[in-house]
């Protein structure tokens, strides 16, 4: 909303380019605050503290709008501040139509009262809320889920359009420089057990049975979840940093315009990077572990002879491929929902952060769920 007067400028002068200034005349017992050229938002913002300090010591005040050529919105409110402050004001050398127009609606808009806030839910409706938005959630998690499956099936009938290089890069970050992380906890993880297990186990004298407890919960659960927990917190919050932060660049909706599917471009190379370096992983993690066990074992007094051979006794190849098995499903989830964090990222100054943050606790809470529901199916398939 804004006025601006039709006149002809002078010789050698702008009529765009006169900003506004404030010229303050004594009037009797009173003040004239005569206003010159065009009063918009950056000559508001500049003249606003000298014109407040002038008004509110001035009675009565004399706004002279004579000097005028454009008035917006912001420079109608300076006008109508001055005249609230000094109490006593009276308006000179302004033209009637749209001038008084454009000064009325400033007036009628900030008298507007301010919206009333929505009445509080009762407990049963709060509820409700919660379910619903839960839902859509989840609702959106399989509709990412489906975007990602056709963009799949889409690369199997052209290869040529998945990104190997891409998809190498993710290799290296999710796979090679974990390395040394996973091997570190799966050594610690072991040594931790076999600790643990030896303190009941010796009141039994059943110390031998070590190894085979270590083993198959290594190869089993905890070697697959460790390794997982390690891909969510260093290469889900990646994932979702990434992909956050091009959504607030506007890189996506970019690729968007130029008829790019992004997930197929962003996502697709992303997840089976992680489905790919979960079974490698976990296996480092697996035998990490054991050689965790097995100084342990040592330092008991079992030679790594009788280790091997209750390993040997115990341990069946099914465990170690249900457990890799379980590793590739749960790279796949982490790499779901680091990728739906960051697409799904907002526009604020926090969007990235909240995107890692969501990332890591839904990728996490994803594993523990799928291997609650492994163990099940396993258990029921007697494997």
């Amino acid at each position: 909303m804004r006025w601006e007067a039709l006149r002809e400028a002078g010789p050698g002068m702008s009529m765009a380019g006169q900003d506004a200034r404030l010229e303050a005349r004594p009037e009797g017992e009173g003040l004239r605050l005569v206003f010159h050229g065009r009063l918009e938002a950056g000559a508001a913002a500049r003249l606003w503290p000298e014109a407040t300090r002038r008004a509110a010591r001035a009675r009565p005040l004399i706004l002279d709008l004579a000097g005028l050529t454009a008035l917006d919105t912001a420079g109608a409110v300076l006008l109508l501040h001055l005249e609230h402050l000094a109490g006593e004001a009276r308006w000179a050398g302004m033209p009637p139509g749209p001038l008084q127009a454009v000064l009325d609606r400033t007036r009628q808009a900030l008298a507007a009262p301010p919206p009333e806030p929505p009445l509080p839910l009762p407990w049963l409706g709060l509820i409700g809320q919660a379910t619903i938005e839960r839902g859509q959630g989840m609702l959106a998690q399989v509709a990412f889920l489906g975007e990602a499956l056709v963009a799949g099936l889409g690369t199997i009938r052209r290869p040529w359009r998945l990104r190997l290089s891409e998809m190498l890069r993710h290799l290296d970050e999710a796979g090679l420089r974990a390395f040394g992380l996973t091997l570190l906890l799966g050594f610690l993880i072991g040594l931790i057990l076999a600790f643990q297990s030896s303190i009941p186990m010796r009141q039994f004298g059943a110390e031998v049975y070590i190894p085979n407890l270590v083993g198959i919960s290594l190869l089993r659960e905890l070697g697959p979840l460790m390794a997982a927990v390690v891909l969510a917190g260093r290469t889900g919050s990646a994932y979702a940093a990434e992909l956050g932060t091009m959504v607030v660049n506007e890189e996506v909706d970019a690729l968007r315009i130029m008829g790019i599917d992004p997930v197929a471009w962003l996502v697709l190379p992303r997840l089976l990077a992680a489905m790919l370096v979960m079974p490698v992983l976990a296996l480092l993690m697996d035998l990490a572990g054991l050689l965790g066990m097995a100084a342990v074992m040592a330092t008991l007094g079992f030679p790594p002879a009788g280790v091997i051979a209750q390993l040997q006794s115990w341990v069946q190849l099914k465990d170690l491929l249900g457990g890799l098995f379980k590793a590739a499903v749960f790279g796949l989830a982490i790499g779901l929902v680091g990728c739906r964090a960051g697409l799904g990222a907002g526009r604020g100054p926090r969007a990235v952060g909240d995107a890692a943050t969501a990332a890591v606790v839904g990728g996490i809470v994803s594993i523990v769920l799928l291997d609650g529901i492994f163990a099940v199916l396993f258990f029921r398939l007697g494997l």
